[in-house]
């Protein structure tokens, strides 16, 4: 049962640096692995019965699965950062400037009235 307080401690940050990522990734590796020791301790246990050893191994299962799909979101999310770091901010200076000739500028407008 201590897995699960392991658990709730890494699911409440969420950081914006691929660094912080990446830690927190192999944070929940570092969980995955210590889940999958305790289900195989689990079966050397002799002092619970098989039905609260499957019971067990289910519930370290889906905790597996929860820490898979954490990790599977921030790979996207450092995918997503990479993508953004690699594409080049749109500048100022690539918008077509007013040259006057169906666009006027401030000094080469007409005005009409009717």
């Amino acid at each position: 049962m201590s897995s699960i307080s392991a658990l709730s401690g890494s699911t409440g940050s969420s950081a914006g640096s691929s660094a912080s990522v990446s830690s927190q990734i192999s944070a929940l590796n570092k969980q995955i692995q210590n889940i999958t020791k305790q289900v195989k301790e689990l079966s050397d246990n002799q002092e619970l019965s098989d039905e609260q050893k499957s019971e067990m191994e289910q519930m370290y299962q889906s905790q597996i699965a929860m820490l898979e799909a954490q990790i599977a979101q921030l790979e996207q999310k450092q995918t997503e950062q990479a993508q953004q770091k690699s594409e080049p901010a749109p500048q100022a200076a690539s918008v077509k400037a007013a040259d006057g000739i169906n666009r006027p500028t401030a000094t080469n407008q007409i005005n009409v009235y009717i």
